[in-house]
């Protein structure tokens, strides 16, 4: 393919395993973080900070910002980030958690990737 044909848009996809050693911290974190959010609306910061405070994957998700793990990536630039978190069961000897299998493959056709 020539340069012209290739896409310039590329679709990373990352999947984390965090083990939350300390809730409290996390969520300290989290709306230490939303205080100092410049961006954030009034009427937006209670509803946030309630949900940081009463669920640590809703800390964690506002913690974890794809913009940060792409900022200094010469050559790039985002344009569009989706994340979630919630909370799992993990047993990390278990073939699920297998992150060396192919995921299918196929996800990519169906993305309209590929």
């Amino acid at each position: 393919m020539s340069d012209e044909e290739t896409s310039r848009f590329v679709r990373l996809r990352v999947e984390l395993v965090l083990e939350v050693r300390d809730e409290d911290e996390v969520t300290k974190a989290a709306l230490r973080r939303l205080a100092a959010d410049p961006d954030l609306p009034e009427h937006e910061r209670g509803p946030a900070e309630t949900a940081v405070t009463e669920d640590t994957a809703e800390a964690l998700a506002y913690l974890v910002d794809p913009f940060d793990l792409v900022s200094e990536v010469p050559g790039v630039e985002l344009q569009q980030a989706s994340w979630s978190s919630e909370e799992i069961e993990y047993d990390p000897d278990s073939p699920e958690w297998d992150l060396d299998e192919d995921d299918g493959g196929d996800d990519e056709e169906e993305d309209g990737i590929g």
